[in-house]
């Protein structure tokens, strides 16, 4: 039974179609890799599945208990699905600590900065901040990070909504895009982490060596469309694959 589905999903603006009858399925405990040239509607997907866009047309099946024909952004968390962004959404003004804590704690963010946490929360926050190297940064605010410790404050909140067991479904727009390499292989070993907990992992992304590594399964996508699927070996050897990258 796939985690997640889409049948006969449309997506489209002002007339321009950017996914069209989509019908894919995405494995349980598996890392599924959505490859495809620019404007081949990755990210309308993501967008679409985790309710920051509307449905335009067919649905989404979670499980084999939820049909939506729209999903509705607060509610995506109760889905058990999660997600980072291409560019970093985070609590600028708050520190490091309590952008973990407000995630973990399921509060607010005003009583976030507020409330009494207590010790079984400030440990989760203090070991997901450590396996993305971000522990000494705790104090200070999150608007101070560079760009790369931002994308991984981000990964360190989808790893504590993981651990909590509110995220059985990961979606990962882009996570590599701007990491130095030292980054990128921390952020590499926390999605094959995620896999081996269990977790079922939707990786958006460009750099077909990183696909090649991680990814259990590919799907790639061209205006709007299924083109291909399979291992990523052999999808990345197919010629119509190829063609569609390089225009041709």
């Amino acid at each position: 039974m796939p985690a997640l589905k889409t049948e006969n999903l449309v997506k489209h603006f002002e007339g321009v179609m950017a996914i069209e009858g989509l019908s894919i399925s995405i494995e349980p405990g598996r890392i599924t890799g959505i490859i495809g040239p620019n404007g081949s509607g990755k990210t309308t997907l993501i967008n679409v599945l985790s309710g920051m866009l509307p449905i335009d047309g067919g649905c989404v099946v979670i499980g084999n208990t939820l049909r939506l024909k729209r999903i509705k952004p607060h509610r995506v968390p109760s889905y058990g699905i999660t997600r980072t962004f291409q560019e970093v959404r985070l609590f600028e003004q708050m520190t490091v600590l309590d952008n973990i804590l407000v995630v973990l704690t399921e509060r607010g963010i005003l009583s976030a900065l507020f409330e009494r946490h207590g010790a079984g929360h400030l440990k989760q926050a203090e070991d997901v901040l450590k396996r993305v190297g971000l522990w000494d940064k705790r104090g200070g605010l999150t608007i101070n990070l560079s760009y790369g410790q931002r994308k991984l404050l981000e990964i360190a909140r989808v790893l504590a909504l993981s651990e909590t067991g509110q995220a059985g479904i990961i979606l990962f727009d882009e996570p590599f895009a701007g990491l130095f390499p030292q980054m990128v292989k921390i952020v590499s070993s926390i999605i094959k982490e995620l896999k081996e907990d269990g977790r079922t992992v939707v990786l958006v992304e460009h750099n077909m060596d990183l696909i090649r590594e991680i990814s259990d399964h590919v799907i790639v996508m061209d205006c709007g469309n299924l083109l291909a699927e399979g291992n990523a070996k052999e999808v990345l050897e197919r010629r119509d694959v190829i063609e569609a990258y390089l225009g041709e």
